[in-house]
């Protein structure tokens, strides 16, 4: 009788979720008739599929230095828990997603306890743009990074950190939801009439900064082109807040809330003004050209400063090694500035044509990997776990 393959999961929250999930199923296919079984830290789905929880993923689902310290004590008795257990449990592979704060730690642990398990973290934590130390520092406990972005394995191996392979952006495969039917497309193509995309952030303190400026700016575009349709996707834990902002601008957008909506929205917008982000790829592979701020304290900003070396923070803008999506930080993200560029976005014209040709390369480049990025994670894993077994090499 073939002996179950053992896998054990550290997901720290719900984005890591979703990727622990596609991975859970791609590995079961691609093993059958083979059983899978796992353990290690997950959310209701993960458990649904099979896990079987070393302890509740919310004891460490904590965002924020103050909530984080807050709960210090349970995090590291956490950590040592999940450590104890996943030794314990002697998997094939123990595979942490994003959340490095936890899953690293907890990894460091388990390889110090039982050096044979081979170790890979899935979501390259963001040390080409800031602590660039702990590239090094993972290489010992970590045998493989699987990166999201194509960027990511030429700059872990200039930093001296662990193997790092590409296997692509689950975002690869959604692009079907970003892109615009026939209806929509003719939406996009109105000039006079156009969808404005309003993204202010998923964090508190980025509403708090950008929502006033967003909406000076905003109230500059519609005065221009009065028959423009602000649409703002607001995550729904910060729904009350931003209704509140948005109530005292002079020009109110229309508030929707939900992936569904969101994704409706992006089918149909002619261009967006978007905090720094995640979302600024979702729209490069939405093809909506976009204006990027980010405003924070200035305390924030002057550590951001000191911390972060690189000449663009916009991944589409790493991801083409130029600059194509605009970008205003702090006292540079002005509401005229804000609007100048965005107008210029909505209309035919170089600014709007340029971003659209750096999006297509970025497609290109993004889709390099093939279409199913948890194939590739799946693969790399299974690959991994065969060098290391007997007689194979130990370490990266």
């Amino acid at each position: 009788m073939t002996t179950p393959f053992r896998l054990a999961i550290v997901a720290g929250e719900a984005s890591g979720d979703a990727l622990a999930l596609r991975f859970l199923e791609t590995l079961r296919r691609r093993l059958a008739p083979r059983e899978v079984i796992v353990t290690g830290v997950g959310g209701e789905a993960l458990i649904a599929a099979g896990l079987t929880p070393l302890f509740p993923q919310a004891d460490i689902a904590v965002m924020g230095f103050g909530p984080v310290v807050a709960r210090l004590p349970l995090l590291l008795r956490r950590m040592e828990d999940a450590a104890r257990g996943i030794t314990r449990f002697a998997p094939d592979l123990l595979l942490t997603i994003d959340a490095p704060d936890f899953g690293l730690r907890v990894a460091k642990k388990v390889r110090a306890r039982a050096p044979d398990i081979a170790i890979a973290h899935w979501v390259c934590p963001s040390v080409w743009a800031w602590r660039s130390g702990r590239a090094r520092r993972m290489k010992p406990h970590v045998d493989r990074i699987l990166a999201l972005l194509p960027f990511e394995p030429a700059a872990l191996e200039r930093l001296q950190g662990p193997p790092t392979i590409y296997v692509g952006h689950p975002l690869i495969e959604r692009l079907d939801e970003l892109r615009p039917d026939a209806a929509e497309s003719a939406r996009r193509a109105d000039a006079a009439s156009p969808v404005v995309l309003v993204l202010p952030g998923s964090r508190r303190s980025e509403v708090r900064h950008l929502m006033p400026v967003f909406g000076e700016a905003v109230a500059r575009v519609a005065a221009m082109r009065p028959g423009a349709r602000f649409v703002l996707p607001a995550v729904s834990h910060l729904h009350d807040e931003i209704a509140q902002a948005a109530s005292g601008w002079a020009h109110r957008p229309e508030i929707v809330t939900g992936e569904a909506a969101k994704l409706t929205a992006f089918r149909s917008a002619r261009a967006a003004l978007a905090a720094s982000g995640t979302v600024t790829l979702e729209l490069a592979l939405a093809q909506v050209p976009t204006v990027a701020a980010y405003r924070g304290a200035g305390w924030e900003a002057a550590i951001a400063r000191r911390l972060i070396k690189l000449p663009s923070v916009i991944l589409p803008n790493l991801i083409l090694g130029r600059s194509v999506v605009p970008e205003f930080i702090q006292e540079d993200a002005t509401a005229q500035t804000l609007a100048d560029r965005l107008e210029a976005a909505l209309a035919e014209g170089e600014d709007r044509h340029r971003q659209l040709a750096g999006f297509a390369e970025v497609e290109a480049i993004m889709r390099s990997a093939g279409e199913s990025p948890a194939a590739n994670a799946v693969e790399a894993a299974l690959a991994l776990v065969a060098s290391r077994g007997p007689g194979g090499p130990r370490g990266g």
